[in-house]
This record gives C-alpha cells, sequence and structure tokens, in this order.
C-alpha cells in the first residue's frame, strides 16, 4: 500500500494532556494523531529524540494505520499499575487512580534523588499493599553496585520484587550483575528495556545474556509485527509496556500483549490512569487489573478541548516532515 504524507497530515491532530503526576520531568504528554484505513493511530516519541530514534515511531504508527496486523491469541490482557518517583506520602494518592490491581512497577533511580529515598517508596508501596507483587524500574540509572545494594536492603527489609527493570545503563552491566547475582545465589531477575529498543541491535542484550526477560513497547520496536519478530527470536519471556501513550496509542501495545502468550507476569499498559485527562470517552482503563482487548477511536469533542497550541502544532508538523524522509531515505 502506498502511504503519502498529505494523506497523515489531513487527519492530524496535536494534543496535549495533563498528567495527575510529574512524568519524565513533564506536566503535559503531547501526542500527534491521525487516522488510517486500519483506524486510528499515534506518533508520540518523547519531545527530546532526535529524528532517527522518533522515526522508528512513525514507522510503528504508519504499520498500525495503514496495515493489517497479527491475529491476537486472547483478549483479555493482565496489567500492572505504575508508581512515578513521588514521596511515601503520596503513594496511596497516586495509586488510587488505578483502580485494583496485583502488581506495581516503582520508578526508582531518578535523577537527583538517594537510594534511600527509592527505598522509602518502596517500604511505602510494600506496607500499603502487602499483596501486592512489586517490580522496579530504574531506567539505566543504577550501577551494578547500586542494584545489588538496594536488592540487599529489600533482602533485608523481607520485601521481595519480580525483577529489576533496566537497573543499569550498558550491556555490559546488566551481564555484570546478573553474574554476580548468580554467584551469590540471590533469585532477583533482571529485565531490559532501554537496551533493547534504544539498541543498533536489539538483540544484543539477550545473546550477551543481560537479561531474564524483555520489556517490549510496540512504537520504539517498530510496530507489533516487529515486536513478535524481536520477542521470537531473543527467546526469553516478555512483558508490554506502555510509553505513556493516550488510549490511541496505548491500543497498539495491548494488540501486541494480545499476540504473545499467555504469562505470569503483568504487562504495563495502564498509563492512561497516570493521564489526567484523554482523547477517547471511554479511555482503555483496567477493570480489576485487566485490560479488555479493543480499538478505540477519538471523540471530535475531546480532541478539540485538548488540542495543542498553533506554535505546538506546527512543531510537531515540522517534526513529522523531518521524520517522513528520514523513512522515505
Amino acid at each position: 500500500m502506498t502511504i503519502d504524507l498529505k494523506s497523515v497530515l489531513a487527519s492530524a491532530r496535536v494534543v496535549s494532556l495533563p498528567l495527575r503526576t510529574r512524568f519524565r520531568g513533564v506536566d503535559h504528554r503531547e501526542a500527534l494523531l491521525f487516522e488510517g484505513s486500519e483506524g486510528w493511530a499515534e506518533w508520540s516519541p518523547f519531545l527530546e529524540y532526535e529524528s532517527a530514534e522518533a522515526a522508528v515511531w512513525l514507522e510503528a504508527a504508519l504499520d498500525w494505520a495503514y496495515l493489517p496486523q497479527p491475529k491476537p491469541v486472547r483478549t483479555l490482557i493482565g496489567v500492572n499499575a505504575t508508581l512515578p518517583a513521588v514521596e511515601p506520602n503520596r503513594v496511596e494518592e497516586t495509586l488510587r487512580s488505578f483502580g485494583k490491581f496485583n502488581t506495581v512497577k516503582i520508578k526508582v533511580a531518578e535523577r537527583g534523588e538517594s537510594l534511600s529515598q527509592d527505598l522509602a517508596r518502596i517500604a511505602a508501596v510494600h506496607r500499603l499493599y502487602p499483596n501486592a507483587k512489586l517490580r522496579l524500574d530504574a531506567n539505566g540509572g543504577y550501577s551494578p553496585e547500586q542494584a545489588l545494594g538496594i536488592i540487599g536492603a529489600l533482602r533485608d527489609n523481607r520485601i521481595e520484587t519480580e525483577y529489576l527493570e533496566q537497573p543499569c545503563a550498558s550491556v555490559d552491566e546488566l551481564v555484570q550483575l546478573r553474574k554476580t547475582l548468580k554467584q551469590l545465589r540471590l533469585p532477583n531477575l533482571v529485565a531490559a528495556d532501554e537496551s533493547l529498543r534504544k539498541a543498533a541491535d536489539p538483540l544484543e542484550v539477550a545473546n550477551a545474556g543481560g537479561a531474564d526477560l524483555l520489556v517490549l513497547k510496540a512504537a520504539p520496536l517498530g510496530g507489533v509485527s516487529a515486536a513478535l519478530g524481536i520477542a521470537s527470536e531473543a527467546g526469553l519471556p516478555a512483558v508490554v509496556s506502555s510509553a505513556l501513550e493516550t488510549s490511541i496509542g496505548l491500543a497498539m501495545g495491548l494488540h501486541l500483549a494480545a499476540c504473545l502468550p499467555e504469562s505470569v507476569y503483568d504487562n504495563g499498559l495502564g498509563t492512561v490512569a497516570l493521564l489526567a485527562a484523554d482523547v477517547v470517552e471511554e479511555p482503555v482503563t483496567a477493570i480489576d487489573g485487566s485490560l479488555q482487548l479493543r480499538r478505540p477511536a477519538p471523540s471530535e469533542r475531546l480532541l478539540a478541548a485538548h488540542a495543542a497550541s498553533a506554535e505546538r502544532t506546527e512543531w510537531w508538523h515540522a517534526r513529522l516532515r523531518s521524520c517522513w524522509e528520514l523513512l522515505q531515505g
């Protein structure tokens, strides 16, 4: 199928949605939405991403908007709650919007914060939700020594975690950490996120032995089919996570999760709860810790209500043209 830039721009709408809690250093999430022959898609690479990386997200959005997708094998997807790096006294308030959940992913290693602040946040979640499974997401912010330090502190406090997501930045550090965990006979698992989606070779971390499982994000990996191919080649368990999208973008990740076999791990797709507004009348929010597979369309009323400024819209259009040229080249 031939897709032209003019047809994408014809339906393109740029929105700016407020967040309930500051996340990744922003208070609003911007996204460009457009409609293709298969339905609506979202293109929302984070603002600091260079064109080469943002173009991969565009490739995924075009694939989702215009091409038939792999057939799902299930329709109900278990999801976790996600806790930003908030103070311990804000944990309950922040997680309230997720409703009922069985797993919490806790953001740690935020710039400017200490291990003791991370431990206080984790301890607060453990105290408030003693039956919830916990996983930590460091976004590469720990050294192997710091990761071992927080693992040891949690063991001292009898707090167990499912896994540490991207505890260290480099593949070499992840390999080193996993080797040390095995030498110490510690059961903690390591999941790879950035080492997968930001790598020239997304299979490097698996081939090097730097991960026990993979965190798949549909948009940064080039779409549903591309992500499924990576998971198949890696041969490791996979969890699907979002990139703080609207319900339109989240639907692509949900479809990816539905194409994977049933797993013991909840997926990180409940993040619409972090948004204070959305572009669909019935957002893709979890009920009793699960999401039903569906592909929503945006509401004209909400698109208008949350339309980005003319200046920001033009910025996104210019970014789209730049990334389009990269894909064509």
